[in-house]
């Protein structure tokens, strides 16, 4: 595996709502630097935000890339996705499988079993952490797909949904099925959809012959090989602050899947208290620690994606051990016990691998 190599930069303004910025932190274009090819950049939007493709040279066959045909082709894949994977769609599989009454094995693409199926294996590491049935509870929350007051539900209303709560109400063949063990069982895949998002774009890329690349959806990236100028690409990780955009730490990447999940951007106010979008199965309540942010390195976007929320639920003291436990690569950012803006990095010992010194 390639490594990566970070350093602190905490004074850059960023100027865009994702988690990972693409760093304005690149060094002054010297003469020789101007003239190296900029990269070829296709963005648009997917899942509720924004994708960006870059691509630092041609495909294999050396012709430059057709941009309207490759982003034609990119958005076919992700419309893909969406059909299978959203909760917006009322139409999607998986919308569709949520709406049955039936216990039954259910139907769905090879890409939606798989992906529950990568997901379920995260569950059981962080024993119920991370729940893809989640979704009764978020929606009750008010961060679902359905139209809902931002209130906090009371004790009658939790213990209405959380019999339908369990990763043991679902099963897949991770082939092209799902079965639940109740009518009211939800799965919800916005945990760890994005990330496949990312590796589906990027084994189109690969398929096409491209050897250098950015893909990013919504702050999850794959990178692939360099920069034209041999560089490696160079990301910044938001500093979890709700006010100005700077950038906590720079990370250059070279062949790593990347992805961030945070507590600081979604989130209510009720009567002074702050309640996060993300919310732990186990209590059926949002996160209540002082993990901000959490980052994860890995081969693959899916796995990188599915343990950034799951880390993200299990907070700075249990997370980082099961982190450490399992070998991934983790960079949290906490908050300081006196409620100001600063962060304590805690980083795993796969993380200052990939990082270097």
């Amino acid at each position: 595996m390639k490594r990566v190599n970070s350093r602190i930069h905490a004074a850059a303004v960023l100027g865009t709502v994702a988690v990972f910025l693409f760093a304005a932190c690149s060094a002054p274009a010297t003469d020789t630097a101007a003239t190296v090819e900029e990269p070829v950049q296709i963005t648009g939007q997917t899942m509720g935000t924004y994708y960006s493709v870059k691509l630092a040279g041609p495909a294999g066959s050396g012709a430059a890339p057709d941009t309207a045909s490759l982003q034609a082709a990119i958005d076919e894949v992700l419309v893909e996705v969406n059909r299978q994977m959203s909760t917006y769609d009322p139409e999607s599989e998986l919308s569709r499988f949520n709406g049955s009454d039936s216990t039954d094995p259910f139907e769905v693409s090879a890409a939606t079993a798989y992906v529950v199926a990568r997901a379920l294996e995260i569950g059981v590491a962080t024993q119920g952490a991370f729940d893809v049935t989640v979704g009764p509870l978020v929606n009750l929350w008010s961060f679902g797909p359905e139209a809902r007051p931002q209130r906090v539900p009371d004790a009658a209303e939790l213990d209405g949904v959380r019999s339908d709560v369990g990763a043991d109400l679902i099963e897949t063949d991770g082939a092209g099925s799902l079965r639940k063990e109740r009518p009211g069982v939800y799965v919800d895949l916005s945990g760890i959809a994005k990330g496949f998002g990312v590796d589906r774009v990027a084994a189109l890329l690969d398929e096409r012959g491209y050897r250098a690349y950015l893909v990013d959806i919504g702050g999850e990236m794959r990178a692939r090989g360099r920069k034209a100028d041999g560089e490696p690409w160079r990301i910044a990780v938001e500093r979890p602050t709700t006010g100005d955009r700077t950038a906590q730490r720079i990370l250059e990447l070279e062949d790593v899947s990347v992805a961030t999940s945070g507590d600081y951007r979604n989130y209510f106010e009720a009567d002074g208290v702050r309640y996060s979008h993300t919310i732990d199965p186990r209590s059926g309540a949002p996160i209540r620690h002082r993990l901000a942010s959490v980052t994860v390195l890995g081969d693959d976007c899916t796995a990188a994606d599915g343990w950034a929320t799951a880390l993200m639920v299990l907070g700075e003291q249990e997370g980082y051990t099961v982190a450490e436990e399992r070998g991934i690569a983790a960079l949290m950012l906490v908050r300081a016990e006196d409620g100001t803006d600063t962060f304590e990095e805690r980083t795993t010992p796969a993380f200052d691998a990939w990082s270097g010194p």
